[in-house]
């Protein structure tokens, strides 16, 4: 990776700190830190809100972390970005109300048993009987620092220190939804089922998470939780996206064979980050767009996005197709492809680049879910049921703006050339240039084959860099340094809020 110059700045005004994260983001933080920590998450969320309540053209979302408000923005969108600063710096410097200290949350908990399988692992290392455990946990009144991780994530401070416990060596592959957990000094709850390292001690049935609501999820940070024992079992609704038949239309195709993680994509959600849903999204959007170009579709249009394999399709209606980023030899991309009624479509093994989107003129009618018809797999969000496609699923295609296409040209190769090996990217370093950074760019590195739409994971043995306290919001494009030393570059799919430290 080619290090280019550092171009973050950071300034100090009226008591914040301005620091510009790359050209998409920056960050505000409080010059002097108050005496609480529910005192300082009372002053960033009022921040965080004066900015919502601005409507400054350009942003698009604003996250709280336990130290800081991060303001997302669209650079094109944005005529002068001195100009732009000042707004926001106008709207955060605007008289404040007397902070308030945010909603106070009771959620039942069925501690120990099937509900709780770390629960008396807990209870030995720390030499204290299962009453003692419940009594610990239900004592405090918890304070929530941030929402991420998964969408309506808790993270909850005020754990007593004698429940402070280590994570899993080695995280769990599943975590049912509903767990309570502990990690470290924090306590939380997994909204969803999700893999996950933390001790779980007990379950709930409150929904933290429903994306029908607004805002989706249940807490914010500043929010205040208690939580009380209880035996009763009331199973919580599933409030998952469920796929929707195709209806009467007899515009469809149908999936024959599903390919690798075929997913429905467009250019992803936008504007809530603050309840820890991710942009998700075609992980190659200006493949996606040109897809969608080729046949008059509007550029955030639904596509199928594949990877390494693509799927085969059987097509129920005449229509015109498109093909773009990574495809096989034995296809036409980047140009229109007119197919019959009864055709079958078999996309195989890519043979350059990683993934590849199919595009019909009309695109994929499938139900939004939070503005975005994109699969997000986790929360099981969008798409087809928030999953991957299977064989037998069938897929509505909408009414094309343009129904006549002349089928003997393409763009060119080299309109969107697909990466060669080894591949330069550029990076702007986080902070000052350190031994990681000059090993990081002056050493190829190989991607492993962990990397998946959360992000891309290489080989390597970095330095290490000095461990964060807090976590702080992340961005598709971040890259994390773990303690094992392999840098991870997040993705569309990646979460929202990140502890570890970040190179760039």
């Amino acid at each position: 990776m080619d290090s280019i110059r550092d171009i973050s700045t950071s300034t100090t005004r009226g008591g914040i700190v301005t620091r510009f994260i790359g050209d998409t983001a920056v960050e505000y933080s409080l010059l002097t830190d108050p005496t609480s920590l529910v005192e300082r998450l009372q002053t960033l969320s009022f921040m965080a809100n004066a900015i919502r309540e601005s409507s400054i053209r350009g942003i698009y979302d604003v996250v709280v972390s336990p130290d800081r408000v991060t303001v997302l923005y669209n650079p094109l969108l944005i005529d002068c970005l001195r100009t732009f600063e000042a707004r926001v710096h106008a709207a955060l410097t605007q008289p404040q109300s007397p902070p308030t200290s945010g909603r106070l949350h009771d959620v039942p908990v069925r501690y120990g048993g099937e509900s709780g399988p770390d629960f008396d692992a807990v209870c030995r290392a720390h030499a204290i009987d299962t009453k003692t455990l419940i009594q610990l946990h239900t004592e405090p009144e918890y304070v929530v620092t941030a929402i991420g991780f998964v969408p309506g994530f808790p993270y909850l401070e005020g754990l007593p220190k004698t429940l402070e416990t280590p994570r899993l060596s080695t995280p769990r592959r599943r975590v049912p939804a509903g767990s309570v957990g502990i990690g470290g000094s924090q306590t939380g709850v997994y909204p969803f089922e999700t893999p996950g390292g933390w001790h779980l001690i007990g379950r709930t049935d409150t929904t933290f998470f429903d994306p029908i609501h607004s805002p989706p999820a249940l807490l914010q940070p500043g929010d205040r939780v208690r939580f009380y024992e209880t035996n009763h079992v009331n199973p919580t609704p599933n409030h998952a996206t469920i796929a929707e038949p195709r209806g009467t239309t007899p515009n469809y195709i149908t999936i024959l064979e599903p390919g690798l993680m075929t997913t429905v994509q467009d250019l992803g959600r936008s504007g809530f980050r603050s309840s820890g849903v991710p942009s998700s999204g075609a992980a190659d959007r200006v493949s996606a767009i040109l897809a969608n170009s080729i046949l008059g579709n509007p550029e955030n249009a639904a596509v199928l996005e594949y990877t390494l394999l693509g799927p085969t399709v059987q097509f129920k209606t005449d229509c015109f197709i498109a093909i773009a980023g990574a495809t096989d030899n034995s296809l036409a991309s980047l140009r229109p492809i007119r197919v019959r009624r009864g055709d079958t479509l078999h996309l195989g093994h890519v043979a350059k680049g990683c993934r590849g989107y199919l595009a019909v003129a009309g695109g994929f009618c499938v139900p939004p879910v939070l503005n975005s018809c994109s699969t997000y797999m986790p929360a099981k969000l969008g798409g087809h049921g928030g999953r991957p496609l299977q064989t037998g699923d069938e897929l509505a295609i909408g009414e094309p703006l343009v129904t006549s296409f002349s089928t003997t040209w393409s763009l060119a190769n080299d309109v969107v050339p697909l990466p060669t090996s080894p591949c330069t990217l550029r990076i702007l370093p986080e902070g000052p240039v350190s031994s990681a950074h000059r090993v990081m760019t002056s050493t190829p590195m190989n991607v492993t084959a962990q990397s998946d739409r959360m992000g891309i994971r290489f080989h390597g043995a970095l330095p290490p860099l000095p461990a964060t306290s807090l976590s702080r919001a992340v961005l598709p494009g971040t890259i994390q340094l773990p303690p094992d030393g392999k840098p991870i570059l997040l993705l569309c799919d990646a979460q929202t809020i990140g502890g570890y430290p970040v190179l760039g």
